[in-house]
């Protein structure tokens, strides 16, 4: 019993530092749905907030259908949304860290019969 928890437990430390790469915590964690979706989440806040920066940048130079002032209002909230990402996604690899063995314990019986006796699991 003491190897297989070993094997289901996943390091918080060691997630937290692999989380500091957005996505690589989640990798660490064996969730690779969930690390592809949050690196495009990332990837697509970082471009939109790209986008409204050149635009914020160089609106005196095109015609932009929206006011100077809405480009800043889009770029900052880019920018919020970037750093909330990438907050939630270490946050997200720290307690999966954590909840890692809770698969494991409940595929485990709950009590254990041993010469008909009812023995509760601790």
């Amino acid at each position: 019993m003491e190897e297989t928890d070993k094997e289901t437990k996943k390091d918080p430390k060691k997630a937290f530092y692999f989380s500091l790469i957005p996505g690589m915590g989640q990798i660490y964690n064996g969730k690779i749905f969930k690390s592809a979706f949050l690196i495009s989440l990332e990837a697509t806040a970082f471009l939109f907030w790209k986008e409204n920066r050149d635009n914020y940048n160089s609106f005196e130079e095109y015609k932009l259908p929206l006011s100077k002032n809405s480009y800043l209002k889009k770029r900052n909230k880019y920018a919020w949304w970037i750093g909330i990402i990438y907050a939630y996604s270490m946050i997200d690899a720290i307690v999966d860290a954590h909840l890692h063995p809770f698969g494991y314990l409940m595929k485990s019986p709950i009590r254990k019969e041993k010469d008909k006796e009812v023995i509760y699991a601790d």
